[in-house]
């Protein structure tokens, strides 16, 4: 593994963009499911499928074995990490635009940094992660005081509160990882989680669902089981691999760049001053709350093994 040299190769920036990209294109997906398939459908949908083809790589791997023995804790990150999300997204994005809601998950390091220090690390409290704590919340603050979200009504604000929340539950789940299935392959607990959120939403999605889904709504759960949680995962465990734990996760703050870009284009979802402005408020000071400015991670970091790695947002 290349996981203590500086040097980026090129598979790993191919495997970097692609990873832009697979999580960058679920809020896209999302929005164009949930227009005729349930909340709860698209959960099971999603999860289902993605469990179903990650199989036989974890039986491959041996991994659903220790992920067995450690199974209350694998369906507790199940639940922070993919049952909660997964159902509040798919409910905001009944209301708010597909962009958006990729920039306000992009919120997750604020909160893990906010999580970390209520824990004890001191050195959130260095004076760069501060700033970008209170710098991120500015950004945040600008974009829900915009006038076109606050007139679309209090439904538009709750939206946006599920999306928070889910933010919040994107950076409680790697505490779980870190301090319990830290010895535990990520591909077991994944798929094994996948697989048992897929089979609690089932029941509900079929009783949710009221009339036939159109052809579009079904190819975009499709795409975003196959492309956004299967092989996104996949190619995350490649890239973990070319560059180790420590910067496998850099992807994400070209994500939300992703998810506006995408929602603009193609679902001609406006780009708002409040946008213009509040996104870069919020993409630094994510940058400088996880990082407190370092362009690099310490070499100690990078030598963390595989399974301590957290996951990162999926979307």
């Amino acid at each position: 593994m290349n996981k203590t040299t500086h040097a980026v190769s090129v598979r790993a920036w191919w495997l970097y963009a692609g990873m832009a990209l697979l999580w960058g294109i679920p809020y896209l997906f999302i929005k164009e499911a949930v227009a005729t398939i349930s909340p709860a459908g698209v959960v099971a949908g999603r999860t289902l499928l993605g469990a179903l083809i990650l199989l036989p790589f974890a039986l491959r791997a041996r991994a659903l074995g220790p992920a067995l023995k450690k199974w209350p804790w694998v369906l507790l990150f199940g639940a922070i990490e993919m049952a909660g999300p997964f159902l509040l997204l798919s409910r905001a994005e009944t209301v708010l635009p597909s962009g958006l809601t990729g920039l306000l998950v992009s919120t997750v390091p604020l909160f893990a940094a906010i999580i970390a220090m209520l824990a004890g690390d001191r050195g959130m409290l260095k004076p760069l992660r501060a700033a970008g704590l209170v710098l991120g919340f500015v950004g945040v603050a600008v974009i829900v005081a915009g006038p076109s979200l606050v007139a679309s009504g209090p439904g538009a604000l709750i939206a946006v509160g599920e999306v928070l929340l889910t933010a919040i539950l994107y950076a409680t789940a790697p505490f779980v990882v870190a301090h319990k299935l830290h010895d535990v392959p990520s591909l077991g607990t994944m798929t094994l989680s996948l697989g048992a959120v897929g089979l609690v939403y089932l029941p509900i999605g079929l009783l949710t669902q009221h009339g036939v889904p159109t052809v579009r709504s079904s190819m975009s759960l499709l795409a975003l089981a196959v492309l956004c949680t299967a092989v996104a995962f996949i190619v995350f465990f490649a890239l973990i691999a070319e560059v180790g734990p420590a910067r496998a996760g850099l992807f994400t703050y070209v994500n939300p760049v992703v998810a506006l870009a995408l929602g603009a284009v193609l679902l001609g979802e406006p780009i708002t001053p409040g946008l213009l402005i509040g996104f870069p408020l919020v993409i630094v000071g994510c940058w400088l709350a996880a990082t407190g400015g370092r362009f690099r991670a310490p070499k100690a970091a990078a030598e963390v093994p595989e399974s301590d790695l957290p996951p990162v947002a999926s979307g």
